[in-house]
């Protein structure tokens, strides 16, 4: 007789320990997923937003995935977004991932997934960097909405040994600005300049990151882009039509990136086509497309379930391994069938 697995569950600060003291696997991780989806080894359908009609600022979505190759997981990540939590210092963001068997269909784990979640999206933004950038690991840094997805793809950055000559950031809301300021100079040892207008923070910055709450496009000067920086362009609604098509864009996957009014989709509603998109970071990564360094680079990335389930599956096996998953042997009380 067959009995079900047994069930984990991992909470926040063993998800932030693993994460911190494996970085190497689990960039390697990201990147691995990003090729097995490349190779049409994963199951990634379409997200599903849970809106809210008397609060449409807030949502939650549902990714499932499943991931191939030697992890053979699949899972879900049901992550919130709520920016009105901010006014009481509450994170924005929350989520848990479950993780299930792939043979049986039965959950195996239950993973505390903001952190997760963030990580795969930073993680994934400096491999791009890399990759589409004329002078990697070098430049000066402009910071576009300073929360936590910005804080974390930083510190990917760093990790991956960007040292950046200048870091200049601009928020909508200048307390957020300041404590993030606060955060680069006694965590990173790194200064900063605030910055009182988008331009101004835009001006002569290599790599731009975008990682703002913006619900339409705002960014709608090419002057800001002339200079042909790269634009890690996470928060996806920032920039208007024209400049999109007046960049070189690149994707983690186009029929998810052009949808739910992304810059990209209101470009292809706007053209009735896709010609704009170059490709995926797996066609740069492959060398398949030549990059365009006369134009601004663009990497959009909507984020897909595969990479949750990859780092989610890293962090579960590592954490079964130290003995810091608490296991529940009896979650599952009627498993037999009789």
């Amino acid at each position: 007789m067959s009995l079900a697995p047994t069930f984990y569950v991992v909470p926040g600060p063993v998800v932030n320990r693993v994460i911190d003291v494996n970085k190497k696997q689990v960039f390697d991780a990201v990147e691995a997923a990003y090729r097995l989806h490349d190779s049409g080894s994963t199951l990634n359908p379409h997200s599903y937003f849970l809106r809210y009609p008397a609060n449409p600022n807030a949502r939650i979505i549902a990714l499932p995935a499943h991931l191939g190759g030697e992890v053979q997981k699949s899972g879900i990540k049901w992550i919130s977004s709520f920016p009105t939590n901010r006014a009481t210092n509450l994170a924005r963001a929350s989520a848990v991932l479950i993780l299930n068997d792939a043979s049986t269909g039965y959950p195996l784990a239950c993973l505390e997934a903001s952190v997760i979640s963030a990580t795969r999206t930073a993680a994934s933004a400096a491999l791009a960097a890399e990759h589409i950038s004329p002078n990697p690991f070098a430049g000066t840094l402009a910071i576009i909405g300073t929360g936590v997805i910005a804080r974390a793809t930083v510190e990917w950055l760093l990790f991956r040994n960007w040292d950046f000559s200048r870091i200049k950031l601009y928020d909508a809301d200048p307390n957020e600005s300041a404590h993030f300021s606060k955060w680069l100079r006694d965590q990173c040892n790194l200064p900063a300049t605030i910055q009182d207008c988008l331009e101004d923070a835009t001006s002569g910055s290599s790599l731009i990151l975008f990682t703002t709450t913006a619900a339409d496009p705002y960014l709608a000067d090419k002057e800001l882009f002339a200079h042909s920086p790269t634009v890690l362009h996470l928060s996806l609604r920032d920039i208007a039509t024209n400049v999109i098509l007046a960049s070189q864009n690149i994707v983690d996957d186009i029929d998810h990136c052009l949808k739910a009014k992304t810059s990209l989709h209101l470009t292809e509603m706007e053209t009735g086509n896709r010609n704009f998109v170059s490709g995926s970071l797996v066609d740069v990564l492959e060398k398949r497309f030549k990059l365009d360094h006369q134009r601004p680079r663009i990497f959009s990335p909507f984020g897909l379930g595969v990479l949750d389930v990859a780092v989610g599956n890293f962090v579960l096996e590592a954490a079964k391994s130290s003995g810091e998953a608490i296991e529940l042997p009896d979650f599952f009380s009627n498993s037999a069938r009789w």
